[in-house]
């Protein structure tokens, strides 16, 4: 699991990285991957972290989603 952790991590910084580089993008598009690479880094930052599991479980469970 912690490959797609490591792959979600970059492909975040790779958004942020452009959005933040790029000068001839549309305002919206660049906030668009803004926050999508940031939300990006941030799930797989917290998914790294112990316990993360059993925290999407709970979420999960209470969601009643069976998988």
């Amino acid at each position: 699991m912690g490959f797609w952790y490591f792959l979600i991590l970059f492909i975040g910084i790779s958004l942020v990285a452009l959005a933040l580089i790029k000068r001839s993008m549309h305002t919206s598009r660049k906030w668009a991957m803004l926050v999508a690479g940031v939300g990006m880094v941030a799930l797989s930052l917290f998914m790294f972290q112990d316990g993360s599991a059993e925290i999407v479980d709970n979420l999960l469970k209470s969601m009643n989603i069976d998988l």
